[in-house]
């Protein structure tokens, strides 16, 4: 599992890139909260071991990776967080792709090649390459996803201490019954993302007067 992670950077490497940053993101589809994203340069010759896509993880385990990626000096990571009021005025995609310049610009060193999970690539300034599902194919890609998921989940249990009637700690923002139960009952609290559905329909019946 290790050595198929790391044949894309191998072979990226041969090309004569040499600080190649893998980068992911965390919470493009919940109702609230921030994206974010992370961006990560793992040296060659550090060994990571039960790395893979933060979604094929439980929490423990990323936690745990997590200190681990954070703790080694070598590894050159980034942060970038964009909030829920940026993605209701650009839209979810165009916030991805600001959180993911962030992560790369808080770099201490700037990459000279991209391995981006997805469909697109965030900037032109920097040669690289994206890929679908690539938080389970390339080995810096999958520490980026859990960088980026475990900043998001520590981030919404905050939340949960600021407005706990809605769940943050035990669904993230995401969708699900107990959240939009929450949301029929409190209404949107000041981290929701007002354009996401059901959210924008409920608020355009309410402006028109409507009871739902």
């Amino acid at each position: 599992m290790i050595k198929n992670l790391l044949q894309i950077e191998a072979d990226v490497r041969a090309l004569g890139y040499h600080h190649i940053a893998g980068v992911d993101e965390a919470g493009r589809g919940p109702l609230a909260g921030p994206v974010v994203a992370a961006a990560c340069v793992i040296p060659e010759s550090i060994i990571l071991l039960d790395v893979d896509d933060s979604k094929n993880l439980n929490s423990e385990t990323r936690e745990k990776l997590y200190a681990e990626i954070v703790s080694i000096n070598e590894i050159d990571y980034g942060i970038g967080i964009i909030d829920n009021r940026v993605i209701d005025q650009i839209n979810i995609l165009q916030a991805t792709f600001a959180a993911m310049r962030l992560a790369i610009a808080a770099l201490k060193q700037k990459p000279d090649f991209l391995l981006v999970d997805g469909l697109h690539l965030p900037t032109h300034d920097i040669l690289g390459k994206w890929f679908v599902k690539g938080d389970s194919r390339v080995r810096s890609i999958a520490a980026a996803s859990i960088l980026a998921k475990v900043t998001r989940d520590r981030l919404m249990c905050d939340y949960h201490l600021k407005w706990p009637e809605y769940g943050f700690e035990q669904h993230k923002g995401y969708g699900t019954i107990k959240h939009i139960q929450a949301l029929a009952r409190y209404g949107p609290c000041p981290i929701h993302r007002l354009t996401f559905e059901p959210l924008k329909t409920s608020l355009t019946h309410e402006r028109k007067g409507c009871i739902l």
